[in-house]
């Protein structure tokens, strides 16, 4: 193989921190705090806000849940947009304007005093969030990872838990001291001011692009005939509608679809149900927190060995304990059982937006994975959004949340048994496909 040329020079971060290591896993953390700021306060934010605006203005459960019904939706919508422009120029640009708008449009949630102007701030704040986190973050460190790609995702995506740990109860304090008048501001200059100086001074899109490959491979020598393969096939390019006509992408966006929609239906609910049980707003709250660290404790140890074993049996075992923890806490009214009960969902939770990644990535590979993410992406999101307004009208008709929830769960049962079709495609090499030493850094990179 011979040396990429650098595109680039390496960002500031390069100079500063200490050299030795490869440069993705500092790309890794860098995308970590991305994630903890983005999603922490678009994702977990959501069920922290849910009870104070439907309390301040007299809104049913119902009308507030179509708030994040806009943001998944069209974040997700978003995503697939953007998706193969990620692939082709990079994602920085993206990221700087998403986070801007991300930030503005949270501080508004707070001076909302009409449905109308709720949905359209969360309309907005769903664009800025599909540009600049989730599609962008997981289009570069597929970028810079093969072989530890579970282990850098796992580094980064433990921002998203850090979100739910740290700015969950962040928010929860500031609610009570001063409302989402205190609270939405604080936490929209928040993500401004953590992503920019993170996108501009440490983020690179390709290893190529600085003169480096994947995993920190050195140039000069040839990877064996089995890595090799595993190259090529990460450096074929899809079309979006061959990728359609394959079973595994309808396996991963089938169980992605009904997990999201369970899965995001219980956390966006779970602060409200299980305010009664617990005793406080702060209490409940708290079992976000709770539901956070459990996602980082496992994503974490998933990381380590997720790149040696079979991803599809781990995502259905996955599935498998979320669905039964939820039944398991809608049937019991132990305080101390909701709490560890809690923990086990959280220990599911974070990976599950993990495997989606990965299965994408080991069955479509690097350069084409921001358009065929983008689709199954777009499904997940869909499904994240029809989950809380779907959870909160069956709530609304039946008083209580024991038959939404346990309709939830059955969907993540379902999941798993749509993902076991998750399989690479038998795709013969097309010609004049570029291997891996040929492939070029994105056109128009920043």
């Amino acid at each position: 193989m011979t040396a990429p040329t650098p595109a680039r020079a390496l960002p500031p971060a390069a100079r500063l921190l200490p050299g030795g290591w490869f440069y993705g896993w500092y790309v890794a953390i860098a995308c970590s705090l991305l994630m903890m700021v983005g999603v922490g306060v678009g994702y977990y934010g959501l069920p922290i806000f849910l009870k104070p605006l439907r309390d301040a203005h007299g809104w049913s459960t119902a009308e507030v849940s179509w708030a994040p019904a806009i943001y998944f939706c069209v974040s997700g919508l978003t995503a697939a947009i953007v998706g193969p422009y990620v692939d082709r120029y990079g994602p920085r640009r993206f990221m700087l304007i998403g986070s801007v708008i991300n930030g503005g449009s949270a501080a508004l949630i707070g001076v909302v005093n009409e449905l109308w102007q709720l949905y359209l701030v969360y309309f907005v704040f769903a664009v800025a969030f599909g540009m600049s986190s989730n599609i962008a973050v997981n289009a570069i460190l597929t970028r810079w990872f093969i072989r530890r790609r579970a282990l850098a995702m796992s580094i980064s995506f433990t921002g998203v838990s850090l979100g739910g740990v740290i700015l969950a109860p962040i928010a929860s304090r500031l609610i009570d001291a001063g409302g989402l008048e205190l609270a939405t501001p604080i936490l929209g200059a928040l993500v401004i001011v953590t992503a920019i100086p993170v996108i501009l001074g440490v983020i690179v899109f390709d290893p190529r692009e600085v003169g480096m490959l994947p995993d920190g491979d050195s140039a000069d020598a040839p990877p064996p005939a089995a890595r090799q393969a595993v190259l090529d096939a990460q450096m074929r390019t899809w079309t979006r509608a061959e990728a359609v006509r394959t079973v595994g992408f309808w396996g991963i966006l089938i169980a992605f679809l009904l997990v999201l929609i369970a899965q995001t239906g219980y956390v966006v609910h779970q602060v409200t149900f299980l305010e009664d049980r617990l005793g406080s707003r702060s209490a409940a709250a708290f079992t976000i927190s709770v539901t956070a660290f459990g996602s980082i404790i496992a994503r974490l140890a998933v990381g380590i060995f997720a790149d040696n074993v079979d991803r599809r049996l781990l995502t259905v075992i996955l599935f498998v304990v979320q669905a039964t923890a939820i039944l398991l806490i809608i049937h019991t009214e132990s305080v101390p059982a909701t709490w560890a009960l809690t923990l086990v969902f959280g220990l599911t939770i974070g990976n599950v937006y993990m495997m989606q990644s990965l299965l994408v990535g080991e069955i479509f590979g690097m350069v084409s994975f921001g358009a065929v993410f983008g689709l199954i992406s777009l499904a997940g999101q869909v499904g994240s959004g029809l989950g809380p307004i779907g959870v909160g009208l069956i709530h609304d008709a039946t008083g209580g949340y024991t038959v939404p929830f346990t309709i939830t769960a059955g969907l993540t049962y379902l999941a798993a048994v749509a993902i076991l079709f998750a399989r690479p495609a038998r795709r013969p090499q097309q010609a004049g496909t570029p291997g891996p030493a040929a492939v070029r850094s994105p056109s128009g990179a920043d």
